[in-house]
């Protein structure tokens, strides 16, 4: 089986641990451990009377919930097949212009959305010895010109501030932010460009729902942008992107103000807690991050390292090969609950010591 470019990838997993996917300790997929929440299994089994007719193709209801809770109009909201559709449709748009500005390094369906519609990408190599600076981005970009930025970063877990953003939005023709990461932190402390979509009109913001919630299965997310540039994507790809169950989940987990603060209460500590201990394993040296993952520099050769603990331990994690820049230096966890955390330093530090 192809190794894959993803992370969550449990049959691959499984079969390289000889053991059944149900056994897998998943470290690779950054998805909250403590979802899916109620709110959304109720409102499935809910909408299961829906199954029979077709969704809105205007997803009404939806776009209502998100709008609300970005106190926003619906006109500046899309939702999509996860924020994966509607990054292709912003590598459509991307691909018109001239060159495309990727700081590297990078998510790589960034590269495989802009290159789907044969756009120009040109990456601009972000420092990881420090603070990772934009400055790595040209003070004067060539005309008609593209930016895509993660923030939190993936796969660093840095956090630009909105006053770092801002003054580049000036300098491209169109920005798109990808915030997948953005609702695991409380709302005091994100650094969200939501609040300025209405004054830049170049500037798209994509929002997932399945890692904060825990389903990745139903696939949902949505952009935030100019109702112009959303009508263009709404025109062009198929009417009913997104099915009625995954709708339905979305309005319900939107609304979960308890589960939403049980997660803001519990990462911080558990975030802080697993980074601390990583310091404490020789070989490895953890970069503090504000997402619900960290990146992890190692003496010892990642995919060997990730072989030797699926095969001891069952414990996947997220090599870093799809990042070129990485390679076999550093690897990729989730933050997960306190007993699978201290399952995985233990594995750790058995294998980094008898190699």
């Amino acid at each position: 089986m192809q190794r894959p470019k993803h992370g969550g990838n449990i049959a691959w997993a499984a079969e390289l641990a000889g053991c059944s996917p149900d056994a897998i300790v998943d470290f690779s997929a950054s998805i909250n451990p403590l979802g899916p929440p109620q709110s959304a299994i109720a409102a499935i089994q809910r909408g299961l009377k829906s199954l029979t007719a077709y969704p809105d193709p205007n997803y009404t209801t939806l776009r209502d919930a998100i709008a609300r809770f970005h106190h926003f109009s619906p006109s500046w909201i899309l939702p999509g097949n996860g924020a994966a559709e509607l990054l292709t449709w912003a590598g459509w748009e991307l691909a018109q212009y001239r060159v495309t500005y990727l700081p590297t390094p990078a998510f790589n369906d960034y590269t495989r959305a802009l290159q789907a519609f044969s756009g120009q990408v040109e990456t601009c190599l972000l420092s990881l010895e420090d603070y990772p600076s934009l400055a790595c981005l040209p003070t004067y970009p060539k005309p008609r010109s593209g930016l895509i930025l993660n923030n939190p970063h993936n796969p660093t877990g840095h956090l630009w501030t909105v006053s770092e953003i801002l003054p580049l939005l000036d300098k491209f023709d169109l920005v798109v932010v990808d915030e997948a990461f953005m609702d695991f932190l409380a709302p005091s402390e994100q650094e969200s460009l939501i609040p300025y979509i209405p004054q830049y009109p170049q500037l798209v913001v994509l929002r997932s729902l399945t890692k904060f919630y825990s389903l990745p299965g139903l696939r949902l997310g949505y952009a935030v942008a100019h109702p112009d540039r959303l009508q263009r994507w709404q025109k062009m790809r198929d009417p009913w992107s997104i099915n009625c169950l995954a709708a339905e989940a979305g309005v319900a987990v939107l609304q979960d103000s308890i589960f939403q603060q049980q997660t803001w209460n519990w990462l911080p500590l558990a975030r802080s807690m697993l980074f601390e201990e990583l310091q404490y394993i020789s070989g490895l040296s953890p970069l503090k991050g504000y997402a619900n993952f960290l990146l992890v520099e190692s003496e010892m050769q990642t995919s060997r390292l990730q072989a030797a603990l699926l095969r001891r331990s069952r414990i996947l994690i997220r090599d870093c090969l799809s990042f070129p820049e990485l390679g076999e230096g550093y690897f990729r966890i989730a933050i997960r609950t306190e007993r699978e955390n201290q399952q995985l330093l233990n594995a750790l530090y058995w294998v980094m010591s008898n190699g």
